[in-house]
């Protein structure tokens, strides 16, 4: 059978699909909340019997938290491991939700159908797209396309404590030879995109303390160190003028762009002015001469995320603090080290403590940046599958953020992972009125096929 046959059945099937996925969403999975817990272990049932429907060999494991699933469907071709996971954010605040964010519905708005419903996009819709696309091959043809594992979570929305050791102790059942994973979005509203590169993220609290209690600023101001003075003296030395981050060593191992890419992230066509004027700024902040998607995707920064002392109350006191206390992130890129850089900043930070002054050090987490390597067939193939289906040519992008996942599918069971989505920026997850679009549903489906049909070749 052609791959347009089963095209065709996906849009044939489009309302029992759906019909598929609101009977999900259904389900409170908030993996957070231990009230959800029974609603989580539903959940993982729900899925499975979906699974063993296509005539998956699909179980529900146990783990000290909530339940893993898992399946394994025969097949030739590529070895896929789908990973999404099935737990929700919380709903709070409740007031803010247009409909009941557990009675999802097919909604019209000025921008055409949405999937409404807390998970819809963040990822119950998501992980059903490809449960979806299987469910169309299996249709048409009888079997699957390619050997699929599938491996479901149900804690990414709270931590994942268990994912870690579940993968060390099942390594042989969960290796493929590449893992997909749609948990992202696409770039604007029809760029499908492969995520090839996540930033790593390492978090530092750091508390000076001057003068053993609070004094009187008239009494004391101009002989008694200030402990914000000192902080803000350190902030502002973090940075030069040109953007550049100034702890030292903190450039080791980052290289530059390869061209190739650097020209597909060129090509998106990023409008710096259009993505800061949807927040209320401009004039892009970061490293002198990178262009926008270089700042976001592929550069390492440093951040100021909050800074505290002093009398924060109504009114006015004129108080010289005790202690003063910022806190610090740095996202990071491939090639430098959370540990190593940890280290360097701390000794920048106290080779410039004036005497009579002291700080102290908490840690806040120390991950390093992840990066597929796109050598591996199954890269190009699955771009140029998504190309055939969505109206711009696909793209591999980097993402500012972190999706531990990746790292752990390559560090404990050596694969690497493409990370395909098809959520959209004003999609509202962890937010009230989450939704999903009917279209990023629909084509969510039709990729998964095309892109099963192409690691199946």
């Amino acid at each position: 059978m052609s791959v347009d046959q089963v095209l065709k059945h996906v849009d044939e099937d489009l309302t029992n699909s759906v019909a598929r996925l609101l009977d999900l969403l259904r389900i409170p999975s908030i993996s957070t909340d231990p009230a959800y817990k029974d609603d989580c272990d539903r959940a993982a049932d729900w899925l499975v019997e979906d699974l063993q429907s296509l005539g998956m060999d699909a179980s529900k494991r146990d783990t000290p938290g909530h339940p893993m699933v898992v399946a394994h469907a025969e097949g030739g071709g590529t070895h896929v491991m789908f990973y999404g996971h099935y737990d929700v954010q919380p709903v709070d605040p409740l007031k803010l939700w247009n409909s009941p964010p557990f009675e999802p519905a097919l909604e019209e708005t000025d921008k055409g159908p949405v999937i409404r419903g807390r998970g819809s996009s963040d990822d119950k819709g998501q992980l059903m797209t490809f449960v979806e696309a299987c469910r169309a091959w299996k249709a048409v043809n009888g079997t699957l396309p390619a050997k699929i594992s599938i491996f479901f979570e149900g804690e990414e929305e709270s931590g994942s404590p268990s994912l870690v050791p579940f993968m060390e102790a099942n390594k042989d059942e969960l290796t493929a030879d590449v893992a997909l994973i749609c948990d992202t979005g696409l770039f604007g509203d029809s760029t499908p995109a492969i995520v090839t590169r996540l930033r790593g993220l390492l978090g530092e609290e750091l508390t000076i303390t001057g003068p053993d209690k609070d004094l009187h600023s008239g009494m004391y101001g101009g002989i008694a160190r200030n402990p914000i003075r000192v902080l803000s003296k350190i902030i502002a030395s973090l940075h030069d003028n040109t953007g550049r981050i100034m702890v030292p060593g903190f450039y080791d191992g980052v290289e530059e762009l390869p061209a190739d890419i650097a020209q597909q992230w060129n090509d998106l066509g990023f409008d710096n002015a259009q993505f800061l004027g949807e927040v209320g700024l401009g004039v892009p902040a970061g490293e002198d001469g990178r262009t926008g998607l270089e700042m976001i995707w592929s550069r390492p920064t440093c951040e100021v995320n909050g800074i505290g002392g002093g009398y924060q109350g109504k009114g006015f006191k004129t108080v010289l603090p005790a202690k003063a206390t910022g806190k610090i992130s740095f996202r990071l890129v491939p090639g430098q080290d959370p540990l190593k850089l940890r280290d360097s900043f701390r000794k920048f930070v106290q080779d410039q403590l004036p005497e009579d002054c002291s700080v102290e050090f908490t840690g806040h987490g120390a991950s390093p940046a992840s990066e597929m390597s796109t050598d591996h067939p199954a890269f190009e193939k699955a771009r140029a599958a998504l190309t055939d289906e969505w109206p711009n040519p696909a793209a591999f992008v980097g993402c500012g953020g972190s999706i531990p996942i990746a790292g752990h599918f390559k560090d404990i069971l050596d694969m690497d992972a493409m990370l395909i989505g098809f959520g959209k920026d004003d999609d509202q997850i962890h937010s009230p009125n989450e939704k999903y679009d009917l279209s990023s549903f629909h084509k969510g489906i039709r990729s998964w096929v095309r892109v099963l049909d192409a690691l199946s070749k």
